[in-house]
């Protein structure tokens, strides 16, 4: 069984922008990844009912995520 961990914000009242310049989905369809053009990159949950939940923003990038892609096993 999969445990459900909430998004944990560390940013404060408002978030950072995230103008979403890539969309990559898994191939289980369970998760969506966005990169954007503040070099974030953003995971989101997506449910079986097409409900969509903030999972984790990953910081480092020094220019926009323009492209993203899965990689090989």
């Amino acid at each position: 069984m999969k445990a459900s961990v909430p998004a944990v914000a560390v940013w404060g009242r408002t978030a950072p922008s995230h103008s979403i310049t890539a969309v990559m989905i898994t191939d289980d369809q369970q998760t969506i990844v966005t990169g954007s053009q503040e070099g974030q990159i953003c995971l989101w949950d997506l449910s079986s009912d097409l409900q969509i939940s903030s999972k984790e923003m990953l910081f480092g990038h020094t220019a926009s995520v323009t492209c993203l892609a899965k990689a090989r096993e």
